[in-house]
């Protein structure tokens, strides 16, 4: 992001309550994440630690560190839905996208996105939507009832062309 454009960000929230929270959010809604020389600049002009800025960023689950893919693929791994099947889904999808695991949080979240950036699969605790469990996500659109099965089709309404995403 541009400094100019950091600046009027910075400059339209002019009182203190939830301005970093503020800035934060329309700095993801314009780059896509928090990148990590957009952070420290911020913490600079609003003379705050980068660990604040980073504490923030790691706790509230809708910032990212890192760039996602064009679509991203939500899987709820809440208790209903991870009793219902939710493992299943993300093993699924992941062999779909051909996306492999290389680190998953302590709390058992992944983020992996595709090499041609057109997906990435995440995980989250709860959609609050345990009566349609299991739930996938894939932007703002919430598929419930999901199975293995119907995987596909839901990608394939995003894009997905499983001739060019199959596994070798």
């Amino acid at each position: 992001m541009e400094t100019a454009r950091l600046n009027e960000i910075v400059e339209s929230y002019p009182t203190p309550t939830g301005k970093i929270l503020g800035i934060l959010e329309q700095v993801q809604r314009e780059d896509g994440y928090l990148q990590k020389d957009v952070l420290k600049t911020l913490a600079e002009k609003l003379e705050v630690p980068l660990s604040e800025l980073y504490s923030i960023a790691t706790f509230y689950s809708f910032f990212t560190l890192e760039k996602l893919g064009r679509h991203v693929v939500t899987v709820c791994m809440g208790t209903a839905c991870h009793v219902r099947g939710a493992p299943a889904l993300a093993d699924t999808l992941k062999a779909l996208l051909k996306v492999e695991e290389d680190e998953t949080t302590q709390d058992g979240k992944f983020q992996l996105t595709t090499a041609d950036n057109d997906f990435t699969v995440t995980s989250a605790r709860c959609f609050g939507a345990c009566s349609m469990a299991p739930v996938l996500r894939v932007d703002n659109k919430i598929f419930g009832y999901m199975t293995p099965e119907r995987i596909p089709a839901v990608l394939k309404q995003f894009g997905w062309e499983e001739d060019t995403h199959q596994n070798a």
